[in-house]
This record gives C-alpha cells, sequence and structure tokens, in this order.
C-alpha cells in the first residue's frame, strides 16, 4: 500500500480552516478543518470489497494481509500522503434549514490518482470526533457500519451510480448507543468503514454562505463569502465536469447554468433507478445528495420486501416525508435548495426554469428501465405508464413482494411460442407464492395508533395543522391511517384461502392486459425475440437484493464475532442478476448466539433439496421475506 499516489486537491483549493485545534465549533471562512483520526484498540478486518480497493491501486496480493489493513482502515496508521480533514456543509433537515452540520464521524484522507490516471477521495467513517461532532462521539458502530458498508456494494453491482466502501474494520473499543431511542442503551463496538468517490461534495456544501432562514433563523457558517462560494463552484466544475468547463470556459454563467442542468438530470435519472428496484434512501437531507449524481450516506435505507407506495424505511420518519413515492418529489426540491444556495452565482430565474427539466429526464430514465423490466424491446407505447401502473397496484393490493414479482415476469412467453401456455401456469403459481398470507395482510394493514392518540390528531388536523405537524404528522400521514383502519376490518374475516383466491383473479386480470401488450412486440421471429427479451428482463430484474432481514442476520453474527456471513453475504450481492434464483448458503446450527437471527429466516419448501451435513437448513437469498421480517425497524 506504500505506492499509493496521493493528490490531495481539494485542500490545495478550497479554503481551509485555520484553527488547527479539535474542539466542536462554528467553522466560518473555510471547506475543510484539518484533523487526525482518533486511535481504536485492537482494530479487526470485517470484511474487504476486493472491487472498491482496486479503485485506490490496492490489488489482491495486498488484501491478504489482514491486518496491515486494519490498522490502515481503522485510522491508526496514516500512510503517506494522506492529509485528514473533515467537510463543512449545511444541510435541509425533513424541509428545514438546520445551519451547519459537517462530517461530524467522518474523514477525508486524500485524494488517489490511480494507475488508470483516476481520481477518488478516500474517506474514514467513524473515525472519531472532528469540530462538526456537535453533541455526539464521532464514532459509527458494528450495526450501522455493516448495512452502510454492504448496501453500498449492493447498490453499485445493481448498477446504480454510488460511493463505494473499502472496508469495515471494528475494534474492542465500544460507544453506547440508544437503538430504537426508547430509553433502553446498549455497548456497542466502535466500527469504521472505508468509503471511496469521485468526491463526497454535496448539495449541502453551498449551503454554508447562505443568509439567515426565515423559519429557523439559522445560517451558514460562511454568510455573505460568495467568494467561497464561487471558488468551490468552479473547482466543482472544473474536477468533475471537465467538459463543461472545456466548453464554457470563462463564460461563468453559461457554465453555472451547464452545470446545474446537468446535476438535475444526473439526480433525476438516479431517483428512477432507486424506485425502480424499490430502494428507499430513508434520509434525503440536501447535506445527503451528491453534486456528482451518485448515492450518498447509508443510514435506514430499505429495499422493499411488499409492495407499498408509501414505503417508509426511516423508523424516525413519522411523517412519511421521505417515503418510496415521495423520492421523486423530495429530490426535486432538494435541486431547488440547491438553485438557491448557488442564486449569487446563478440567477434564480434560470436556475428555475432549468429544474423544470428534472420531470422529464426522470420519466425518460424510469420508462426506459421499466420497459426492459417488462420485456418491451420492440416498441415504446403511450399505453406502457397505465401497463406499468397496473403491475404496480397489483403487487399493491395482493401484498406481493417486489423484486421476486418482477423477476416473475420473465418466466412469461410471448404468445405464439411453444411454451406460452405452460409459462402462463408457471407465472400464476410462482406470483401467488410470492403474495403476503393473510395473517401478514392484517398486520400490515394494522394501524400503529391508538384509538385516543388517533381521535386527538384527528381533532388538530381539523383545527390547527401547524400543531399536527409538531407531533411529526400531517393531514395526508392521517389519511393514510383512516384507510389503514377500514381495511383492517375488511380484513378481519380474511383466511389463507380467501386471500389466495382474490390474488389469482387480480393476477390473471392484469396478465389479459400483459398478453394483449406483448402481442403489440411479436415481430418476425417469435421464438428468437423471445429468448433476447427475457435475457434483457433476466439483466433488469434481480434475483436478489440486501432485504433488511439478510442484513439483521448478518450482524448479529457480526456481533458475536462471526463475518463469514457479512462476507458471504458481499459475495452474493456482487451477482445480482446472475445464477438460477436458487442460490444457497450455508448456516451453522443453530446455538443461544445465533437464534435470534435465526427467527428471521425463511422456512423454504426446497430444505430437503438444498440441506447438506454442514447445516441445519440453507436460506435461499432469492426468497421474499418471512413474515415477521416486516417488524425489523430501523431508525
Amino acid at each position: 500500500m506504500e505506492g499509493i499516489k496521493f493528490d490531495n486537491l481539494a485542500l490545495r483549493v478550497l479554503p481551509i480552516d485555520q484553527v488547527q485545534e479539535n474542539y466542536v465549533r462554528t467553522v466560518s471562512g473555510a471547506c475543510f478543518s484539518k484533523v487526525k483520526p482518533t486511535p481504536v484498540k485492537n482494530p479487526k478486518l470485517v470484511a474487504y470489497s476486493s472491487d472498491a480497493l482496486k479503485l485506490i491501486d490496492i490489488d489482491e496480493e495486498a488484501t491478504k494481509h489482514e491486518r496491515q489493513l486494519a490498522q490502515v482502515f481503522s485510522g491508526n496508521v496514516l500512510l503517506q500522503g494522506m492529509d485528514p480533514a473533515a467537510h463543512c456543509y449545511c444541510g435541509h433537515q425533513f424541509g428545514y434549514f438546520s445551519g451547519q452540520l459537517g462530517d461530524g464521524a467522518t474523514m477525508y484522507l486524500g485524494e488517489i490518482i490511480n494507475k488508470k490516471n483516476e481520481r477518488w477521495e478516500l474517506q474514514l467513517k467513524g473515525a472519531g470526533k472532528t469540530p462538526y461532532s456537535r453533541t455526539a462521539d464521532g464514532r459509527k458502530v458494528l450495526r450501522s457500519s455493516i448495512r452502510e458498508f454492504l448496501c453500498s456494494e449492493a447498490i453499485f453491482c445493481l448498477g446504480i451510480p454510488t460511493t463505494r466502501a473499502g472496508t469495515c474494520v471494528t475494534s474492542d473499543d465500544y460507544v453506547v448507543r440508544d437503538i430504537y431511542y426508547d430509553g433502553n442503551p446498549k455497548q456497542e463496538r466502535c466500527t469504521i468503514i472505508s468509503r471511496i468517490a469521485q468526491t463526497f461534495i454535496r448539495f449541502g456544501s453551498f449551503e454554508i454562505c447562505k443568509t439567515i432562514d426565515p423559519l429557523t433563523s439559522r445560517k451558514g457558517p460562511s454568510v455573505g463569502r460568495y467568494d467561497i462560494l464561487k471558488t468551490l463552484l468552479n473547482y466543482v466544475i472544473s474536477t468533475f465536469y471537465p467538459e463543461i468547463e472545456e466548453k464554457y470556459k470563462s463564460k461563468d454563467e453559461d457554465k453555472y447554468s451547464a452545470f446545474f442542468e446537468e446535476i438535475v438530470k444526473r439526480t433525476a435519472s438516479l431517483v428512477a433507478q432507486w424506485q425502480c428496484v424499490g430502494w428507499c434512501h430513508g434520509v434525503l437531507n440536501t447535506d445527503n445528495m451528491s453534486i456528482v449524481g451518485v448515492t450518498i450516506d447509508y443510514g435506514p435505507y430499505g429495499f422493499m420486501d411488499r409492495y407499498d407506495p408509501s414505503f417508509i424505511c426511516n423508523g424516525s420518519d413519522d411523517s412519511g416525508r421521505y417515503s418510496y413515492k415521495q423520492q421523486p418529489s423530495i429530490c426535486k426540491w432538494n435541486c431547488g435548495k440547491l438553485a438557491e444556495a448557488l442564486a449569487p452565482l446563478l440567477p434564480i430565474e434560470k436556475s428555475k426554469l432549468i429544474l423544470n427539466k428534472f420531470d422529464e429526464e426522470y420519466e425518460r430514465v424510469y420508462m426506459n428501465k421499466m420497459r426492459q423490466k417488462f420485456g418491451l424491446i420492440q416498441k415504446e407505447l403511450e399505453t406502457d405508464r397505465q401497463l406499468i401502473d397496473t403491475f404496480l397496484n397489483t403487487m399493491e393490493i395482493t401484498g406481493a413482494d417486489f423484486t421476486n414479482s418482477f423477476r416473475t415476469l420473465s418466466l412469461i412467453h410471448l404468445p405464439n411460442t411453444k411454451d406460452f401456455d405452460e409459462s402462463i401456469r408457471l407465472f400464476i403459481s410462482t406470483i401467488l407464492d410470492q403474495c403476503c398470507d393473510a395473517e401478514e395482510w392484517k398486520f400490515v394493514n394494522k394501524s400503529s395508533i391508538d384509538e385516543r392518540t388517533y381521535g386527538l390528531l384527528q381533532s388538530l388536523a381539523g383545527t390547527n395543522t401547524a400543531i399536527l405537524s409538531q407531533f411529526g404528522f400531517s393531514p395526508e400521514l392521517l389519511e393514510n391511517e383512516e384507510r389503514k383502519r377500514q381495511k383492517f376490518k375488511e380484513l378481519e374475516k380474511m383466511t389463507n384461502e380467501s386471500k389466495r383466491k382474490d390474488d389469482e383473479k387480480a393476477w390473471r386480470s392484469f396478465l389479459e392486459i400483459y398478453i394483449a401488450r406483448l402481442k403489440k412486440e411479436i415481430d418476425g421471429n417469435n421464438e428468437q425475440l423471445n429468448i433476447k427479451r427475457i435475457r434483457i428482463m433476466k439483466k433488469n430484474n434481480p434475483r436478489m437484493v440486501l432485504r433488511n432481514y439478510l442484513a439483521h442476520r448478518a450482524i448479529e453474527r457480526a456481533e458475536q464475532g462471526d463475518y463469514s456471513e457479512v462476507r458471504n453475504l458481499l459475495k452474493e450481492l456482487k451477482h445480482p442478476y446472475e445464477g438460477d434464483d436458487q442460490d444457497t448458503i450455508d448456516l451453522p446450527k443453530p446455538d443461544e448466539t445465533t437464534i435470534g437471527a435465526e427467527a428471521l429466516l425463511p422456512v423454504p419448501d426446497t430444505t430437503q433439496k438444498h440441506a447438506t451435513g454442514a447445516c441445519l437448513k440453507p436460506t435461499i437469498y432469492e426468497s421474499k421475506a418471512p413474515s415477521n421480517a416486516c417488524r425489523i425497524r430501523v431508525t
């Protein structure tokens, strides 16, 4: 690792805090503060991504030296050329400007020019206190670190732009965390992950110059310093958008317009890709939006199991602001806040016009991807949106698994091909197995708000919505609660048999529309076309994703010192589209340390087929989540 070439351009170009001491404070007139990682006791390598590490010229031979990797990527040892710093930024959090935030637990280590002449920024997350730590301790724990490590690589392997995760290193140091904010704290291991990206500059980086906010009365730490704003913007464009820099050079306003249009389009494309795999970020604040349009900052994220457009992955998001269906509009809103931050350099009238291109780009990327997922490769019809919405609605009313339902579409052959009738029978039997049972359906439609509280909230909704919002609720959220209550009453007498019958009726209704659309695809050699479309569908509908229960199980094992499942899971996540949909893993026999995790395992019908002497039963990664997985809460 000694041969890694560092070239820390950001620290040469952008202003650095003149205060050398590391204590919590408001940092004005700077984009970075110099810091040092806080060492940890006995660092241990949990897992690493060889593909990510290759970006910074760390090869397979170097990864064999786990002790050295652990020392460097815990922050205990700094390589020559590393120059640790914490980045200053602000953010709109849950719709309100929060003032200075910054890297409270993350440290920039430097920028690496690899052998391909690519520039990559390297960070450590969880490396200790910085001037931006506020009341926190600058540490991350094993649980959240494994989640970010795995999902960074999972999203990349799905083909979605993202920051990368190189390593996950834990230690024998502990911090106290109240996981669910319920007064039951516990000690957890200090853990550090390394992150790699072109840059970790975000929308909130440009908000440090913001004037006082009329709602929160907060302002940026470098309020009015438009010289810093211009320096930062020019740095971002020249370094990460060189084609725009080359085209416009000294024509600043044209250059800034072109940049803003590009980041608007990249952001629209990014969220469209999230929607197409059923992924929810959970905390789409402006400080969690990348200035180069990649997925950044993995916290309480979640892949949907059962399709629910109102899916909220963040247990702290009581209002549903960052729910699955809200993500496109929130990302557009965040682009609007970036426009406001850039207003001293790019007139808001211009940026608002550019912002209107968000919806068009979102729809273009979304529909292109969805047509591939549906195997509609011959024609683009206006009615395709209606077909897609019908499929989503059918998943919703049957409680069907998002990932597996899309994958199941590839079972359907084109009409007039030799196996068409058999493919329909196979689709129906398979898709019905992807629908939740009656008990799970009742559970997910049961209101979590007791009658007394619900009555109070309804009263507030009719008299004072401002106070209602202070409780974390909105009229829309109460409407959802009312629908759930009505739905639950309707479901009280439902049985598995009656639900399966209703589900089959709904899916056969969808099939009629889908088959009619497929008939319009037929052209020439149907057998060859069918092979081609199924191949395209399988390349766009993953057989597996990082479900919460899979991550939960890996974390429980890791907390007992067994990192094998983290590594197994990473290996599987690297090939989400490949395989025969029946890949398995070996599970050790359960004991008192693993029984909690095993409670969240599905029991597949194929147990005997896949069982080996080394395991009690296998888990099929592609299985839909067990019914009790919906009770996992991530904050």
